[in-house]
């Protein structure tokens, strides 16, 4: 396939629209299923490198879960504590510890359920049936992959009653080193950023704490590599084989780190005994689930909580989780890896971090308050690495 017709660009009126190599040869993917549009591909196209650099880097495979161009999160292939089933609402999904594919996308989908709501999911390897389970039963635009098995092909095909965007893309796809895009009719060109994060890129410890795990080392190159897809200004927190708060498009880096570290939060609290025993109305679906535990664990929990509100989710009145509470439970997460994709420059990002329970932290350095950063650090036992390397994404 040359080229590929979209219904329209980023929006209904920018027409005509498609898709097409830049030297007229084939295009490395094939639509197996449903028509995506613009914004599908970018998604597509963006998510698929990030897992295949995942899966690369670490040896796993991966899965991503992308909304408007950047991740809401993106994880390996490990299998999930009961717990985070439970918050991510798989516990019944059969097969689930026998798929790490499948494992992966139930992390990436269930780190930021709000942000995941309609997303495109990017896998590093042939969907099976169980990951194609998963995706059916979610809301979801579309998936990309190196393939399918018959039966996942199968169970995708009838998923929006047959319009559900499955895309396959050719695995061994090298695209051209230099890329180009137009902005308002002027062509910008510049090489590709084919920077590769592994392990080395970590060794410049510039902290008196120099005790970097292998399972810090694997969430903060999960970070990295999740920044290096989201647009920037951006901030990732990671744990446990997974991006679990992604602050994307921020212009003040202490808001990148902010609204990532109060998703973080987010997803820590969702794991607590108090939300996962909440009383839900028996049916009541998955969205419904999940906008009401966001506004319980956010600052107007009486949208759900007042008389009139909560009996159209619970089946009795919940208590509050006080801020106090809140606080208590979130003072002893400790182990969560911070990637930024550029300096740091004050130490109050460090600060905030802290208290989303970051003990690991990788950003470029250069800044002229290094030290300021380096001392906030030490002062909070932190363990930092300079990686000398900006990630920007646009």
């Amino acid at each position: 396939m040359k080229e590929f017709s979209l219904k329209y660009g980023c929006n209904p009126n920018q027409k005509p629209a498609r898709i097409y190599m830049h030297d007229d040869s084939d295009l490395p993917v094939e639509i197996l299923c449903g028509r995506p549009g613009y914004i599908n591909f970018l998604d597509a196209l963006n998510s698929w490198q990030l897992v295949q650099e995942l899966k690369k880097a670490l040896g796993m495979c991966a899965a991503a879960s992308f909304k408007h161009v950047s991740p809401t999160s993106a994880a390996v292939g490990l299998q999930l504590p009961e717990k985070l089933k439970k918050a991510c609402f798989v516990e019944d999904v059969k097969g689930l510890d026998d798929s790490p594919l499948a494992s992966a996308y139930a992390r990436a989908r269930g780190t930021d359920r709000m942000s995941s709501f309609g997303d495109w999911i990017a896998l590093s390897d042939e969907c099976d049936a169980t990951t194609a389970r998963l995706i059916k039963r979610e809301v979801s635009d579309g998936v990309i992959a190196p393939g399918y098995t018959p039966k996942a092909l199968e169970i995708l095909k009838t998923k929006k009653k047959g319009a559900y965007n499955v895309v396959r893309i050719d695995p061994d796809y090298v695209p051209d080193p230099l890329e180009r895009k137009q902005v308002f009719g002027v062509t910008f060109e510049q090489g590709r950023n084919n920077f590769e994060i592994n392990r080395a890129l970590l060794e410049n410890i510039v902290t008196k704490n120099k005790n970097l795990p292998d399972s810090a080392v694997r969430d903060l190159i999960i970070s990295l590599i999740t920044l290096k897809y989201t647009q920037s200004n951006s901030v990732c927190y990671a744990v446990d084989g997974q991006a679990i708060g992604v602050g994307a498009g921020q212009q003040s880096r202490i808001h990148c780190t902010r609204l990532a570290g109060s998703k973080a939060d987010f997803w820590h609290l969702r794991q607590s005994e108090k939300v996962l025993e909440l009383p839900f109305l028996p049916g009541l679906g998955r969205p419904e689930r999940d906008n009401a535990i966001d506004a319980y664990l956010g600052d107007t929990p009486e949208d759900v909580l007042d008389d009139g509100a909560w009996q159209q989710v619970f089946t009795h009145r919940p208590a509050p989780f006080t801020r106090e509470e809140k606080k208590a439970y979130l003072a002893g997460i400790t182990g969560v890896a911070l990637g930024s994709d550029a300096f740091f420059p004050f130490g109050d990002n460090i600060i905030r971090a802290a208290r989303s329970g970051v003990s690991y932290v990788a950003e470029p350095g250069g800044s002229v308050r290094d030290d300021n950063v380096i001392e906030e650090c030490d002062r909070l036992g932190m363990v930092m690495a300079f990686t000398g390397m900006r990630l920007f994404h646009h």
